[in-house]
């Protein structure tokens, strides 16, 4: 193996993040076939039920959606593995049923609701949003649920609010990459946690989402409830999520924690800020073979542009 040293190297041959995570997470997912071997190796994606939402026509984006099969089989969700089929191919040790979600600290009524109480909150909506990811692949997808704020409204933030917290599932027993030892991903710390400044989390394109393409969420996108946030890298969306905390701090993120100079905690797509090891000028649409203008705020510049006024955005990036 030729080892080079780091005055000899240019910045573009220092293998990607995310590519040295994937190769690792070969052996990993051998390890887990090995412990595993009633596993098939590609799991079918199962068949969903469905889910009645109506089409939000001025919150959804002319692209043509991204298809079913790319969007359950091509996955960030590192509790099942780094590989993009891992998610997929592990979801069935999920079991988004029974369900809970916390919602708690500055709140004036907390409450532990069951995931099926909160379908019903609200009128569900299917939103066409695109979802820009960190590493320069995206997606369009027909994401179902209802504006976040229908629930912060809800359980009535006091002042004391400032930011929001997402908490997805512990369990390494459902979900591998959690597990200690040989097969932990060493890297990220569990549980996953996301955050929100509060008016981030009440603007009408954050939605809570349970569902896309017409059926309940799959597995492997986040089953049974998520946050998608449009405008931002599709980390920021927390998938899985089993407490939502109002606090008086900005929340210390997972991403953060791991690599504070490399996601910051708005992790806006920002085409004119480099991630510190590639550009984010361009993106590849998961389907075709041409690259794109990633566009500002993923396209959502004129909805969301005001929240940052008077914000420079390489510092807050």
């Amino acid at each position: 193996m030729l080892i080079r040293h780091a005055p000899d190297m240019k910045t573009s041959e220092i293998t990607d993040f995310h590519l040295y995570l994937n190769r690792r997470s070969f052996l990993l997912g051998m390890a887990a076939l090995a412990l595993a071997p009633s596993m098939p190796a590609a799991a079918a994606v199962p068949a969903g039920e469905r889910l009645k939402a109506t089409r939000n026509e001025r919150l959804t984006v002319e692209d043509p959606p991204t298809t079913f099969e790319s969007i359950t089989t091509y996955n960030n969700f590192y509790e099942f593995g780094t590989n993009k089929d891992d998610p997929a191919r592990l979801a069935h040790m999920l079991k988004a049923r029974p369900w809970t979600v916390l919602v708690d600290g500055h709140v004036s009524r907390p409450k532990r609701y069951d995931v099926d109480e909160l379908v019903r909150l609200s009128p569900l909506e299917e939103r066409v949003y695109r979802l820009r990811c960190v590493e320069g692949w995206s997606m369009v997808i027909p994401w179902i649920g209802y504006p976040l704020a229908s629930l912060i409204k809800r359980v009535q933030p006091t002042s004391k609010a400032k930011f929001v917290e997402f908490t997805s599932l512990l369990d390494p027993q459902q979900l591998p990459g959690q597990r200690q030892g040989f097969l932990s991903f060493s890297s990220l710390e569990w549980p996953y946690v996301e955050g929100l400044r509060l008016d981030e989390a009440l603007h009408p394109l954050t939605l809570l989402t349970f569902g896309l393409y017409g059926q309940v969420l799959p597995n492997q996108d986040g089953a049974p409830i998520r946050v998608v946030v449009p405008w931002k890298y599709g980390f920021k969306s927390a998938k899985s999520i089993v407490r939502i905390r109002f606090v008086a701090e900005q929340p210390k993120t997972t991403w953060e924690k791991a690599a504070p100079k490399e996601y910051g905690f708005y992790s806006n797509a920002n085409p004119t800020v480099d991630h510190p090891r590639w550009s984010q000028a361009t993106e590849r649409r998961i389907g075709e073979f041409r690259r794109r203008k990633t566009l500002m705020f993923n396209g959502y510049e004129e909805q969301v542009a005001s929240l940052y006024t008077g914000m420079d955005l390489r510092k807050s990036y």
